[in-house]
């Protein structure tokens, strides 16, 4: 009997990853997220909602606006999501590690 609640447990907790994954890729569509979506004015506003949740703020602002400068685009959400703009997800630092936040 506990397998069994085991196994609806994994089932549920990725029905609802699936769920986040898809309803991320409807979420940037319909807000037109991805390569050239934002102005270079936008950048500011873009990232102070970008790195509102974090408690590295000036980091996170700063390099974030380095990447929608670069890239015209900013992910959506607080975290992750980073696939809907390729070059703002693909841009590393020396050490290989992410650039943008």
């Amino acid at each position: 009997m506990a397998m069994v609640a085991r196994q609806l447990v994994c089932l549920l907790i990725l029905a609802i990853l699936g769920l986040s994954m898809i309803s991320t890729e409807v979420m940037a569509r319909g807000k037109n997220y991805g390569p050239g979506s934002v102005k270079s004015y936008q950048c500011g506003s873009q990232c102070n909602r970008r790195c509102g949740n974090t408690q590295y703020r000036n980091a996170c602002i700063l390099f974030c606006n380095k990447c929608c400068r670069k890239c015209l685009c900013v992910p959506p959400g607080y975290y992750g999501n980073k696939q809907v703009c390729p070059c703002y997800n693909n841009w590393k630092t020396k050490e290989g590690g992410p650039k943008c936040p």
